[in-house]
């Protein structure tokens, strides 16, 4: 054999990539991984860093969650991750909001075993020292973690380089065919080869991929300084984003949201804005996102989008933000399901985000599909 033989070769070094790098290295496989740039720089690393349990859908996503969560305690131990355990709190700003959160824990949450708990009354003015007492509720979501994606996906990195797999960056891989990759490095050879290419559906696998009609979606996001500091240590979301998040946005409660965005809001539907917020290790805080759908992700951002993620901000958090910096968030979208795994010809398999959600449930993802692979398991599917 070459010695650019290896079992498993995985394109893209974003949170899909290592997650199937990592399942394959943890079964003894010899794994390379190729990454276009010298280090990721796609949704992985411009995202929130939040890996949601309790805002998946009851079914499949759910079940990836809970896989991923057990994940990143074990990859967080063995790469020495600083992994917020605190949980997220889900603000219902409104009466509407409340009653969705109030449905959600008697009914969904209990029937099928969402780890969570309504904070009102003293619970909520004894947060954070009354800091959050204006709002009517908060949803604990116990099982929700929180990382800095900017370091911890270097990390993790150098902890699989430690383990044997072998990263191959500023090397773009420019077509794959059974058993072999052609990259601007040469040619390599696997048993096994995993296309995570993000939001990237014209270099690889084109005409595979045009069938799952994909778009991309960009964000605005923030990072921002409270005047009046918080050491905040939990995700923060609130009851606008349980239209978005699957746990919730089907029950009959959702309805009285979407009408009153639509009543009294309409902007935050024109931008699909619904509040994030993640504390970083160094007191700032991660804010966002507004939702653009595309064909290509346009370069500009606009001043009204990112007023508005100020002011709902400012109000969540009861407090003035200074801000400290500005990017835009991408990621793959609206595919015919939240991902796809895609068989494009033997030996060679797409895996796909079609939502923002990868760092909840790549993990799960990663260590499923490369369990088929092998023989270990079924494909995971949105069945």
């Amino acid at each position: 054999m070459s010695q650019h033989d290896c079992d498993l070769l995985i394109v893209g070094a974003g949170i899909l990539g290592l997650a199937h790098a990592w399942a394959g290295v943890r079964r003894g496989l010899k794994v390379r991984v190729f990454e276009r740039s010298h280090t990721p720089l796609g949704a992985s690393i411009r995202n929130f860093g939040q890996a949601l349990v309790t805002g998946q859908a009851p079914g499949p996503m759910l079940d990836l969650a809970r896989q991923s969560h057990g994940l990143w305690a074990e990859l967080g131990v063995a790469a020495g991750l600083a992994i917020k355990k605190q949980g997220s709190l889900v603000f219902a700003r409104t009466e509407a909001e409340e009653a969705l959160l109030e449905a959600f824990c008697v009914g969904r949450a209990q029937s099928l075993g969402y780890r969570t708990e309504l904070l009102r009354g003293a619970a909520l003015d004894n947060l954070y020292e009354g800091r959050f007492a204006h709002h009517r509720g908060a949803l604990h979501g116990l099982d929700d973690q929180q990382l800095f994606s900017r370091e911890a996906l270097p990390q993790i990195i150098d902890y699989l380089a430690g383990q044997g797999v072998e990263f191959h960056f500023s090397t773009l891989v420019r077509d794959v065919e059974p058993g072999r990759a052609i990259t601007t490095a040469g040619r390599f050879s696997a048993r096994h080869i995993i296309v995570c290419s993000g939001h990237d559906y014209q270099t690889l696998l084109a005409e595979q991929m045009a069938g799952l009609k994909p778009s991309v979606c960009r964000l605005q996001m923030l990072r921002a300084r409270l005047v009046q500091p918080l050491d905040l240590q939990h995700a923060v979301l609130t009851g606008l984003s349980c239209v978005h998040y699957g746990a919730f946005s089907d029950l009959p409660e959702a309805d009285a949201i979407n009408l009153e965005i639509r009543r009294d809001y309409p902007q935050l539907e024109e931008h699909g804005i619904h509040l994030l917020i993640s504390p970083t290790p160094y007191g700032d805080l991660i804010i966002g996102d507004s939702h653009d759908y595309g064909v290509d992700a346009g370069p500009f951002n606009g001043e009204d989008v990112d007023e508005l993620l100020i002011g709902l901000a400012e109000h969540t958090l009861g407090g003035r933000l200074q801000l400290v910096e500005r990017w835009q968030g991408v990621y793959g979208a609206r595919g015919p399901a939240p991902f796809s795994v895609l068989p494009a010809a033997e030996g060679v398999t797409a895996v796909l985000m079609h939502t923002g959600l990868g760092m909840s449930v790549g993990l799960g993802l990663g260590e499923r599909t490369v369990a088929a692979l092998l023989g270990e398991g079924e494909w995971p599917t949105m069945r």
